[in-house]
């Protein structure tokens, strides 16, 4: 089996695993699902960390605990409260924090600092697929599709035509070619978008453009960290991708943002 084909095979599966979970689980049952997702993710980021063995699954259960108990010990008028703070907190990482980290070339590699980005990753980032999916399943979708669209056209530009390296010393696959043909696809997804649901193309083209270099950033950012652990993937629980972390790297900076500029236009009409 060849490793595109694996991928390939992998990406249905989990698609195949996935959609219907958005489309038809209740609320209660989404926020399960998503706690282990956000758990699974904390074991891999707290092993590219370095963390020990105990330390690392002690780590990931707390997280998951955090996701799956916080939206009922919290009140109903309380939670929102909450939801948006974390929001608020991805926005500070992801335009301040992340970009000046990949320029600065940052190790941090104290565990407590480590502890606390990964908090500052994952939590926000259940939060919004949380309140996403409240708001109904095709803008979850609709967001989601974003990064997958830009991700495969990435990967096929990037190796059909990628020539000029995007970050050689942060991860050398990824070529300015691979962005162009994200961009070119993500607009197209736009058009789509304006003329299936009505929507102004210029805004939308704004947004997903805006979208794409957050899923990039957040793609270089875990492949920074991975390379400071010495480490190719965040694990292996998925074939052709890698782990978990690996194939929710982008959401991590683009889901957030999104469920962000939703509540502010939510709060602005």
């Amino acid at each position: 089996m060849t490793p595109l084909f694996r991928r390939v095979l992998t990406a249905a599966g989990l698609l195949a695993v996935f959609v219907p979970a958005v489309l038809w689980a209740p609320a209660w049952l989404w926020a399960i699902l998503m706690a282990g997702l956000i758990g699974a993710a904390a074991y891999e980021w707290a092993r590219l960390s370095h963390f020990p063995p105990l330390s690392a699954h002690a780590y990931a259960v707390l997280l998951a605990l955090c996701a799956l108990v916080l939206p009922w010990v919290l009140a109903a008028d309380d939670w929102p409260i909450y939801q948006a703070a974390l929001i608020l907190l991805a926005f500070a990482f992801w335009l301040i924090v992340a970009p000046l980290w990949l320029l600065g070339r940052w190790h941090a590699a104290q565990p407590f600092v480590r502890a606390l980005v990964g908090v500052v990753l994952l939590l926000p980032t259940w939060a919004a697929l949380l309140y996403l999916h409240a708001r109904g399943p095709g803008v979850l979708l609709g967001v989601m599709a974003i990064v997958w669209i830009a991700d495969t056209a990435a990967y096929f530009a990037g190796r059909r035509f990628g020539r000029h390296k995007l970050a050689p010393a942060i991860s050398p696959g990824k070529t300015w070619e691979g962005v162009a043909g994200a961009l070119v696809a993500v607009a197209l997804y736009a058009a789509v978008l304006s003329a299936v649901a009505g929507m102004p193309l210029l805004s939308l083209l704004v947004v997903v453009s805006g979208l794409l270099y957050l899923s990039v950033l957040g793609d270089l950012f875990e492949s920074w960290i991975k390379r400071l652990s010495g480490m190719k993937d965040s694990g292996s629980m998925l074939p052709g991708h890698g782990g978990v972390l690996d194939r929710i790297d982008a959401l991590t900076s683009t889901l957030p943002i999104a469920a962000g500029l939703l509540m502010w236009l939510e709060h602005s009409v």
